[in-house]
């Protein structure tokens, strides 16, 4: 009546997936829950930390001895620094760690809001100037600017992932804050 049609999902080249009351045989029907190993949008394995340079145990009256190793000159771009994220060579140093430069992915909102409002003072002079001559009013077109909140810069390489807020002392803040953001972008290519 009805032909069975194989199963497209297995391993097993006669397309059975195998019978009932027989032991599964090892790469049929064994799925496993999750990826198998890291892939985009999964952390990343942490590299391993750098090996601590030997001790070197003090000799009496000669103070403490330099290093014998040579540090790597800064590979990369100049320093820079986004709140509390600083470029420096080849590496993105942060307080959660340090991060590798290429491939850097770097993000920025702001969280500021400009708001313009008539000065007391300004109030305070039109008045007095409106008992004595119409000219007062003018006073009302004084406005004062006023910024508040923050720029949130966020930095994701190497399975890290940093965010900072930098204070917004003026409107612009955020263009200056993107200008440093586009340079450290270029850096990360």
């Amino acid at each position: 009546m009805s032909e069975q049609q194989p199963n497209p999902y297995t391993s097993d080249p006669s397309g059975q997936g195998g019978q009932p009351g027989t032991p599964a045989t090892p790469g049929q029907g064994d799925y496993k829950w999750g990826p198998g190993e890291a892939s985009y949008g999964y952390p990343q394995p942490y590299p391993a930390p750098p090996a601590p340079p030997a001790y070197q145990p003090t000799i009496g009256g000669a103070g403490i001895p330099a290093p014998a190793y040579n540090a790597p000159a800064p590979v990369g771009g100049a320093g820079l620094s986004l709140g509390d994220i600083t470029i420096a060579g080849d590496q993105i140093i942060t307080p959660s760690g340090n991060m590798p430069l290429r491939g850097a992915m770097w993000n920025a909102t702001d969280f500021s809001r400009t708001e313009e409002k008539i000065p007391p003072h300004a109030i305070v002079l039109a008045i007095v100037f409106f008992l004595f001559c119409l000219l007062g009013l003018l006073f009302l077109l004084m406005k004062e600017k006023t910024t508040t909140g923050y720029i949130q810069v966020t930095v994701t390489s190497g399975g890290r992932h940093h965010s900072t807020m930098i204070p917004a002392v003026d409107a612009y803040t955020y263009q200056w804050v993107m200008s440093q953001l586009n340079y450290a972008r270029s850096l990360s290519i």
